[in-house]
Order: C-alpha cells, then structure tokens, then sequence
C-alpha cells in the first residue's frame, strides 16, 4: 500500500508523541492491530472510506472495535477522524510500524527464494546482509517456485536477484539482441 506524504507526516506525528510519553511499544501494537483488521477483513477499509457513515459514528464503532487501544492511540485516532482522515488510517499505521522500525534500527529484509532455503544457505546470506548495514535485520521469508533457482533480497530500495529465472532471461536477451 502507497503511502502519502500526509500520512507519513501523521505517522510521524504519532512516533513523536509515543517517545515523548514512552509508549511506542504500546501504539505499535495498536497500530498492528489496525493493519491485522484491515488484512482481515476487506470492509474495514470501505468503513473508513464510506461518506455515508458521519465522523461520530465513525468514532464511536472505532472506539469499540478497538476499545483495548492505548489512551494515545485512541486519541489519536479519535483526532484522525475529526479531521476527516480516518480514511488513510491504514495508511498512517503502515508508516507509523515503519517509522517506528527506523527509530529502533530494525532493517526489513524480504528472502525470496524458489524453495525454503537450509539454514547454512540462508546463514551465509544474512551474515553478508549484516556486514553491510548498521541495525538488526527483520527477515521476512517468502517462496516463490517461479525464480527456479538461487534467490532474490529486498531490503529498502535495494534488490539483490540471485535467481535462476533472471540469469536465464538476461540469457535470452543477451543471445536475441
């Protein structure tokens, strides 16, 4: 999901909130617990989305669904509404969990591989990942059978592709040019 640049700067906004009154472990998990909603069920979003349901209500079946919420991030997503925002509310958490990753220097590594790797493989991968960054990495392990070999890192704006797939089409091209 893209985020925009006003709910990076509420998210932001969030983060610096959460430091000031020591809670981020706290917001986070309401913030996850956001994210889990709306991957779980596709009309949370059209909720939020929705110009028929008036703010109040809005407020007030947030406030229930999340009534185990922090006092800040209910406050927060109390204010979120007011401001006729609630519709980028996941948005805001999806950079808030992000932001908050920065702060605390954990990198999200994605491990795509065409076959779930052994653990010396995936050993060596993570101990050259390490010496090329400052933080703790987050390793996120996906299989996808199309790459038929080798693998592919995502980390941040860097990609890594070490598949099969993408040497034999690099081939291809190489050999049609």
């Amino acid at each position: 999901m893209k985020v925009t640049k006003s709910a990076s700067r509420y998210a932001k906004a969030l983060l610096e909130l959460a430091i000031e009154n020591n809670k981020i472990d706290q917001v986070l998990a309401d913030m996850q617990a956001i994210n889990t909603a709306n991957a779980e069920t596709k009309e949370f979003q059209l909720f939020l989305d929705s110009p028929i349901i008036n703010t109040d209500k809005k407020i007030n079946v947030i406030n229930e669904i999340f009534s185990q919420f922090d006092a800040l991030s209910s406050s927060f997503v109390t204010l979120i509404a007011k401001n006729k925002r609630e519709n980028a509310l996941v948005q805001i958490a999806d950079s808030f969990i992000s932001q908050v990753k920065t702060h605390l220097g954990i990198v999200p590594v994605t491990l795509v591989s065409a076959q779930k790797l052994d653990d010396a493989t995936k050993g060596a991968i993570i101990a050259k990942l390490e010496k090329s960054i400052t933080g703790k990495l987050e390793i996120d392990e996906k299989i996808d059978t199309s790459l038929i070999g080798g693998f592919i890192v995502r980390m941040g704006d860097t990609q890594i592709d070490a598949s099969v797939s993408t040497k034999l089409r690099n081939l291809q091209t190489s050999l049609t040019r």
